[in-house]
């Protein structure tokens, strides 16, 4: 039997869902590290479980899935009917038995890998619609796709940390997250830098501004909001601990 390989032509694309099919492959490994015991522990999100975590992830893909669909086919097909039934959806999903969840996860990934294969070349380039409703061409369904697995990796709480992130999604994850500041305006006064580069993020402009330095995985666990070690602040307020990153999601 022929082996089936993605239509998409792209070398940029195909380096992005090699990427995205790392973070699975790093996030299915982390569950599985876990006894079904262990499911019910805690995870680094306030209020969820692993349980919540690995629903979430499996939910997600399905609803990405609909996504690639609508693009195929050109059927609207939006993520969900409403931010009300994604949230029951990842309660029931808490609910699973371990084995049932753990398929939800394993068939959920194959089906949402099956449709981004067998999407034709031009059909990448079609419009879709996110769930907070920002039309993007599918194409964007890889990097949604590679943010969730590899940040919810290291939410299971299981010994992955930021660093085992690959620089080039670290790098993306610093991008949007000081950019959904900017959009809304939180980021004033605020200025985000790491080490060994000279770039820097947020409200560059400020006269005094609050300065957070530090690693790369060190600054994007801080930016999104999943703690402090290894970030340092300058500036107003530097002899105090560490702020807290504004909102991202």
């Amino acid at each position: 039997m022929v082996a089936r390989h993605d239509q998409a032509t792209d070398p940029v694309l195909l380096q992005s869902l090699l990427q995205a099919r790392r973070g699975t492959a790093f996030f299915a490994r982390k569950l599985n590290e876990l006894s079904d015991a262990e499911l019910d522990g805690g995870s680094l999100l306030p209020g969820w479980t692993r349980r919540h975590v690995v629903a979430h992830v499996g939910y997600n893909a399905r609803a990405i899935a609909r996504l690639i669909e609508w693009a195929a086919t050109g059927v609207e097909t939006p993520m969900y009917s409403s931010p009300e039934a994604r949230n029951h959806e990842i309660e029931f999903g808490a609910t699973l038995s371990p084995i049932a969840l753990r398929h939800l996860f394993d068939h959920s990934a194959v089906h949402l890998n099956v449709e981004w294969r067998d999407l034709p070349a031009g059909a990448w380039r079609h419009l879709v619609k996110t769930a907070q409703g920002r039309v993007v061409p599918a194409e964007e369904t890889v990097w949604m796709r590679t943010r969730e697995v590899w940040l919810h990796a290291v939410d299971l709480d299981n010994g992955a940390t930021f660093s085992d992130i690959p620089v080039p999604v670290l790098e993306r994850l610093l991008r949007d997250i000081t950019g959904a500041w900017h959009t809304r305006g939180t980021d004033t006064g605020l200025v985000v830098r790491t080490e060994g580069t000279a770039v820097a993020f947020g409200d560059t402009s400020a006269a005094n501004p609050t300065i957070i330095t530090g690693p790369l995985a060190a600054v994007v666990q801080w930016a999104a909001g999943r703690g402090t070690d290894g970030v340092t602040v300058e500036g107003p307020g530097a002899n105090s601990a560490v702020p807290a990153a504004p909102r991202w999601i």
